[in-house]
């Protein structure tokens, strides 16, 4: 299993290439803005109508993520489903049912997904789990690892999700597949990080770039 290694406070943290964050101490798997249903939500909204499969994509790799890592903990940082009103098919719903089974399932709150879902799993508005606190959007207090922002950022020609990691928080990528990003120099991003920032790319293998050598966009 291909991950990069970090700290943040004392907890040793490892991204893999899927875009999740595996905590082996605390036998957890963290995902964030998976947007389940974003394009029933679209169509619903008479948006532009996308093949309808993304949900199945995500939960594909859901369940390879958490075959390879055995974690008994998942916590989902916000943004899971793509409005209060999404709507899952019922193969999609029996799927999660499976993968959440056994396990101690969160769904933290998200500016999409304010409301629980009913779906099981606990829900929470954000969670204190060792030295960390885990929200949907960061606020800059303490040590803290959330997502929202989709950071992606741009190496030698290539542009991946990436996570974004300084000394006292990680963003993590937007873990589902119809999903953008935010460029990590974007104004937003950049003013939360402080010095030593770091992206860590997405991708086969995962790789920690400095920010200040990642490529700029407009």
């Amino acid at each position: 299993m291909n991950t990069c290694a970090f700290t943040l406070g004392s907890a040793r943290l490892h991204a893999m290439g899927s875009g999740a964050l595996h905590w082996p101490d605390q036998d957890l798997l963290l995902v964030s803005d998976l947007h389940f249903g974003k394009s029933e939500r679209m169509a619903r909204r008479g948006g532009a109508l996308l093949p309808p499969y993304e949900t199945r994509d995500t939960l594909t790799r859901l369940e390879a993520d958490l075959q390879a890592t055995q974690a008994a903990r998942v916590i989902c940082l916000g943004d899971s489903f793509d409005d209060a009103e999404a709507s899952l098919g019922e193969a999609e719903l029996d799927w999660l049912a499976r993968l959440m089974a056994g396990r101690d399932w969160t769904w933290i709150a998200g500016n999409h997904d304010p409301v629980p879902m009913a779906v099981g799993g606990g829900h929470r508005e954000e969670l204190q789990v060792g030295p960390l606190t885990l929200r949907h959007i960061a606020l800059g207090s303490g040590h803290e690892l959330s997502g929202h922002y989709h950071p992606k950022a741009s190496l030698a020609g290539v542009t991946r999700p990436c996570f974004l990691v300084d000394r006292r928080h990680a963003i993590l990528p937007a873990y589902g597949t119809y999903t953008g990003g935010m460029w990590c120099h974007d104004t937003v991003l950049a003013g939360q990080m402080g010095e030593g920032a770091c992206v860590i790319l997405t991708g086969p293998r995962p790789l920690a770039v400095p920010l200040h050598r990642t490529a700029r966009r407009a």
